[in-house]
Formats: structure tokens, sequence, C-alpha cells
């Protein structure tokens, strides 16, 4: 009897131990269920926030104006008009905000990477350029607009600024939101002013290719616009701010587009809209919100991997001649190609592909 006893311990512990580590593993489940959810919740809002906060934004101010609470919407009113230069002044922005939880699961739905190659001097400022655009610059907002891939801690002392359209600064609370994460408006006044009028260790992050770019992208496809935007040069030089290449490998994965070829109408309508407005409407698509085999608004969950490379030492020249230009432009290409070429076969490119630049 005294056998049996001991013999029934044994086994109710072995039951127990079963049953705790089948808790355990519900327990990993249902919890990895959830950061899954939550990941795809933290790109849903930031791809609403990308496609109509602005809109949607001045439309309620708009409602709020014609109810018995006019009073709020006068006085934010009142508030846009006497901050409206800040984002031209460095912007506003909050480390909370570029902190928030939510950057870290919108890091971790792809998941997105930062890699840094070379130290920068904090005694020097910047200009990086970022390449390619993609359909909306995830990684661009998720490296250089949080610190959800530790930017601050990678390049200590150096403050980054991402450049974006000058229209959305003009939209009532999106141009809040987009100052507190450290961006800021792509003109001359907001450059020249950081550049010039905020010390040093600042790097304004500038996506050369554009609108124009954004046209071209699609899975598979390593291209930038390039060879004829020389702007970007001309204002390093005339602030004497180090160039620093910069490449996305994933960028162009995460959503399928429809090409249209030059000549058709489709890109006829693309280029109107890239012209007077300053964007191009691209008519694209990702995963539907349930399941990744339907079409949707969400990104595919493709790995984006963005390489800084090493910065080109540039002379500051007042005046800088179209040769000033062309040179240290042709500097900065080679240089690209060469970041894309040293870190391509290590992102999931073949050995032999090769970047075009147009």
């Amino acid at each position: 009897c005294k056998c049996n006893y001991i013999s029934f311990i044994f086994l109710s512990l072995g039951t127990g131990s079963n049953i705790l580590s089948a808790l355990q593993d519900l327990f990993w489940l249902l919890k990895s269920k959830a950061e899954k959810q939550l990941q795809i919740i933290s790109v849903l809002q930031w791809v609403l926030t990308f496609l109509i906060m602005g809109i949607a934004c001045t439309l309620i101010l708009m409602y709020i104006l014609c109810t018995d609470c006019w009073a709020i919407a006068v006085l934010y009113l009142a508030w846009l008009v006497f901050d409206w230069n800040t984002p031209k002044k460095g912007g506003r922005r909050s480390q909370w905000v570029r902190n928030w939880a939510i950057w870290r699961y919108f890091r971790d739905y792809f998941p997105i990477r930062l890699v840094k190659t070379h130290n920068l001097l904090t005694t020097r400022n910047y200009i990086f350029g970022y390449h390619p655009h993609g359909i909306m610059g995830l990684g661009a907002f998720c490296n250089f607009s949080t610190e959800a891939t530790g930017v601050s801690q990678k390049f200590p002392g150096i403050r980054p600024y991402l450049a974006t359209l000058a229209g959305n600064f003009r939209m009532p609370i999106l141009r809040d939101y987009l100052m507190s994460g450290g961006i800021c408006p792509v003109n001359r006044d907001s450059i020249d002013y950081i550049l010039s009028k905020n010390g040093n260790g600042n790097a304004i992050i500038i996506v050369v290719g554009g609108a124009a770019e954004s046209l071209n992208c699609t899975p598979g496809k390593n291209s930038v616009t390039l060879k004829n935007r020389k702007g970007f040069v001309k204002l390093a030089l005339r602030h004497g701010a180090d160039l620093v290449p910069v490449y996305s490998f994933g960028e162009n994965e995460v959503y399928k587009q429809v090409i249209f070829e030059e000549g058709s109408w489709g890109r006829w309508v693309q280029k109107k809209f890239q012209k007077h407005i300053g964007f191009a409407p691209c008519i694209f698509h990702g995963r539907g919100l349930f399941s990744s085999t339907t079409w949707g608004l969400l990104p595919y969950s493709k790995p984006i991997t963005t390489v800084v490379g090493e910065p080109i030492t540039i002379p500051k020249i007042d005046n800088p001649s179209q040769k000033d230009v062309d040179f240290y432009h042709s500097m900065y290409v080679n240089s690209l190609i060469k970041l894309f070429d040293k870190y391509k076969s290590k992102f999931g490119l073949l050995e032999t592909e090769v970047l075009e630049v147009n």
C-alpha cells in the first residue's frame, strides 16, 4: 500500500507538471497572438494617419465651428496663426511621443532595423539622403521619427529631422503630431534654419527621390531617382553639412503597386498631381486587416533594414558653382552604390543585383 501511495504521488506530480507546461504554452500562445494584434493596430493607425488624418482633422475642425463648441475651434485657429512658423524653425519634438510603446510594436511588425556603419561627429551637421522612397517611407519614419530602433543610442548627440511635404504642416492637428516626432517641412527655409541657427549635431533626412521615385517602386526592384536630384547637394555645400547615403533594403517590398507606363493616361495623371500638389497618387495594395491572403491597406510584414553609410565631408561654399555641385553629387552617387553593393547580399539580395540610378 505504501508503494502504491508513493507511485500515486509521482504520477500526480507528473500530471501536474504536464498541466503546468500546457498552461505555460497556452499563455505564451495568447501573449504572442496579442502582440501580433497590437503590431497590426500600431501599423494601421500610422497608415490611416498618413492617408487621411490631415483631411479628417480639417473637416472635424470645420464641423466644430458650426456647433456650440465653436469657441474651442476658434482658440485652436488663433493658436495656429500664432504658431504658424514653428515648423520652419526646427519644430517642437517630444521625446515622450518618440518613445511611445506603439512604435516598438510598429517596428516589430515588419521588423524594421537600423544599421550603423560609421560614427558621426556631434561637431558637424548632416544631410542624410534616404533611398528608396517606397510607397510611404516606412523605414524612414520608424528609424528617424521614433526611438524604436534606437537612433539616439546609435548616434549619440545627433538630432534627426525627417523632412516631408510642407503641405502637411498646413493641416490642423496633423502638423503638431508630425512635429512631435521631429519631422520638418522639406523646404529651404526649414533646412536653412536647422543647419545654420540650431547649433551642431543636426541631421536632416531627405527622401531624395520623392514622389517621382514612389511611382516606380515595386517588389524586387532596386532603383533610385537621383541622377538629376542635386538640390540637396547644393544645400549641403552652402552650409558645409556632410552628406550621408542611406539605403533601406526591403522598403519596396511592403506594398504592391500598379505601374503605369510612360506616356499612358495613368502616368499623365500622376505627373500632373506631382507637379501641382507635390505628391503622386499611387494605386497600391498590401494585405487585409484579418488575413494576409486578402488585399488591404496594411503593408506586408517584410523585413526593412536601413543602413546608414559613411559621411562624405563637404566644404562650406556660400555660392557653390555647378561644377562644385556636380563633383560632390558624383561622389555621393558612387558612395551610395558602394553602400548598396557592400550590404546587398547580407540583407536578402543576390550578389548579381545592381542598383539602378535614374
